[in-house]
């Protein structure tokens, strides 16, 4: 059997293939996304680098870099905490972004988010001017030895929601404990969302 690989190698740029560079350039600056590097050498190469915010991989599209086919490109991932607070601000940008729905393995798609909001599950879809398609996936929980013990937050509002999760999670601790105050909840608090980020079992 083969053994997990011990140096990191991180996934750190996808190319996006487009047809017009300028028109994907305005297209992603509306998305929020922020402008890392726009390069030009003579007519022949240009290369942008866009970054999603809290995302460690980037985009880049241009001139000269790919012969893919503009808007070959589908079905890139953008994880998000809130499937509904990420697809207002998208539409409140401009975007065309589909309604939520949401899925399980091997079942067909479903109008509306996750009913008990299960991670991995509700999903969301729009396309670049070219038709380059991405999927916004709600995903509050990580599987099993999907990321390290290290827990880390790429904002204060996917803090804020890990927070709330926590708030609710440790009210029901407290129900099944006789109602009694939890003076040791800054603990649980924290127990719960390393282990919630780290795919672990949660608390009781």
């Amino acid at each position: 059997m083969k053994t997990i690989a011990t140096n990191d190698m991180k996934l750190e740029v996808v190319v996006i293939p487009v047809s017009d560079v300028d028109r994907a350039k305005r297209f992603y600056g509306g998305l929020g996304w922020k402008l890392d590097a726009d390069f030009t050498k003579g007519d022949a190469f240009r290369v942008l680098q866009f970054t999603p915010p809290g995302s460690s991989c980037s985009i880049h599209f241009g001139t000269g870099i790919t012969s893919a086919v503009p808007g070959s490109a589908r079905g890139l991932y953008l994880v998000v905490s809130d499937i509904g607070a990420a697809r207002a601000e998208l539409v409140g940008r401009g975007v065309d972004v589909s309604e939520v729905f949401h899925r399980t393995v091997g079942e067909p798609p479903q109008s509306g988010p996750h009913p008990q909001r299960q991670t991995y599950s509700s999903y969301a879809t729009f396309s670049d001017p070219d038709g380059n398609s991405w999927l916004l996936q709600e995903v509050t929980a990580r599987l099993p030895g999907r990321v390290n013990a290290d827990t880390t937050f790429t904002s204060s509002a996917e803090l804020a929601a890990a927070l709330q999760r926590a708030a609710a999670a440790h009210g029901e601790h407290e129900k099944r404990n006789g109602g009694k105050h939890d003076e040791n909840w800054p603990a649980w608090y924290a127990e719960y969302i390393v282990r919630e980020q780290s795919g672990e079992v949660l608390p009781e």
